[in-house]
Order: C-alpha cells, then structure tokens, then sequence
C-alpha cells in the first residue's frame, strides 16, 4: 500500500462571481481564502469578509451512472460575501492557479508589487543562530501528512525562539503559508510583528511577498531563495534566510536580527 497526497481544485467566488481556481489540499479551506485574499489586497482584515460558504458544484452523481450533478457539494467551491463598503481594490483574476505557482495569471507585473506593503525595518525582534538552524527538524515534527507521503508542502507560524505554533500543509507552497496567514488574520495575530515564518521548500517571490505583506519581519527556508526575492525582502525590511538544513544556513537580508 502507498499513500498519496490529495490535490483538488478549489474555486473561490465573490458574491457568486468565479474569483479563481487553486489546486490545493483539501482542509483548513476558509483559513486558505482568508489568506489568500489578504495576500492579494482583496482584504485588509477579517471583518471584510462577512460571510463564507461552500456551494454545490458540478460533481460525478453516482447514482445517476456517474453524470455531473450541480445539486452535489464536493466541497471544492467557496462562495463569500465581502462585508458592506468593501470593494475589490484589484482587478479579479478568473485563472487556474496551479499547486506549483501562486502568482501565475496576475494581469500585470506592477499588481505584484502591492505599494501598501509594511515597511518591516524597525520590527526589532531577534532570534538566536541555533533557533533558527534548528527550525527545518522541528517543522518537520509537525508534518503528518508529508510522513505520510512526501507530497506536501508545510508552513509555520513561529515564535522568536524558533518553536512552531501553528503548522500547515498542502501540496502548494503558496498554499501552505496562506492557509498560516488566514489563520493569524482569523486570530487577530496581523500584522506578524516579532515572529517567525519557517516553509520547507524555497523562498520564492510570493512568499516573501506574502509574508511582508503579513508584517513577519524573518523568513526561513530550507530550500533556495529566488533573486527577486531577496530584492524584495532587503527593500522591505525582512530577514531572509534559506538552505537551512544540517545545521547550516545563508542569511541574505537584514542579518543584524540574527544574534550569537
């Protein structure tokens, strides 16, 4: 017997109207949208959503030999209603976002780069060398479902001294780290100020974005960071650190938060 990670599609609707579609893995889906919409600029707090359902959706009827039934819930559409005044501030953007990209499909290049983003500079935390070096083994604790498959993705919601509060998985990495976002913005934990965002894959672009746009000033990965990233985290103030594993680490922003 093997174990598989599940990917299915999520669509996301405003007011009925088709937002976008994200493959993701299914659980923690309200968290997932919450972030995703804060990432995106839709949201500036968790009041601006008023409402979240999941909706009926074209799904394989059994009993009716296996033909689409609209009436079925598969539980991979959401349909939101955004609070009274709030109004999109972005074009909406009806792509397939793929569980490998979260930025795929963005109209423009200037909506990358959200001019409403923290300016993370005097965030004053610090954590210690050997937190941070020994962040990748504790994150890995807490991944069940990647012990069970190595298919998945995990992001952390972390303290100072490097201890995982809240750990979430999916098979997208820009997933992962909305579905941990959405939860702080539930929470009343935004913005992020004094902790640590710890994902086990690289620090691509939209994470770093995401993770400012979140106000956590330190970012820790394991795999390799992307060159637009680190322009992006030395302009707003974060602290990036990748190819934490055995010990070892490169901090590339923003190092005097890194302390013995």
């Amino acid at each position: 017997m093997d174990v598989v990670a599940v990917e299915e599609p999520l669509e996301v609707r405003i007011g009925g109207v088709s937002l976008t579609v994200t493959m993701r893995s299914p659980g923690h889906d309200f968290e997932l949208v919450h972030g995703l919409l804060y990432a995106e600029g839709v949201i500036a707090a968790a009041a601006d959503v008023a409402r979240m359902r999941y909706c009926p959706g074209a799904v394989p009827d059994l009993a009716a030999g296996g033909k689409p039934s609209t009436s079925a819930n598969s539980y991979n559409v959401l349909d939101l209603d955004l609070s009274e005044g709030v109004r999109l501030s972005r074009r909406a953007r009806a792509v397939l976002t793929t569980s490998a990209c979260g930025v795929c499909g963005t109209p423009a290049i200037a909506d990358l780069v959200a001019a409403e983003l923290p300016d993370l500079h005097d965030d004053p935390v610090t954590v210690s060398a050997a937190s941070v070096a020994a962040l990748p083994e504790r994150l890995r604790a807490s991944q069940k479902v990647f012990g069970l498959t190595g298919g998945v993705h995990a992001a952390a919601w972390c303290t100072p001294r490097g201890h995982p509060e809240l750990v979430r998985e999916d098979v997208g990495r820009h997933n992962a780290v909305d579905k941990v976002i959405g939860w702080a913005l539930l929470q009343g934990h935004l913005p992020g100020r004094g902790r640590v965002l710890a994902v086990s894959g690289r620090a691509s672009y939209e994470l770093v974005q995401k993770a400012v746009r979140a106000g956590i000033p330190v970012l820790v990965a394991v795999s390799a960071p992307s060159s637009l990233a680190v322009d992006l985290a030395d302009a707003a103030g974060l602290t990036l650190v990748a190819f934490t594993r055995q010990g070892r680490f490169t901090a590339y922003t923003h190092v005097h938060r890194i302390v013995d």
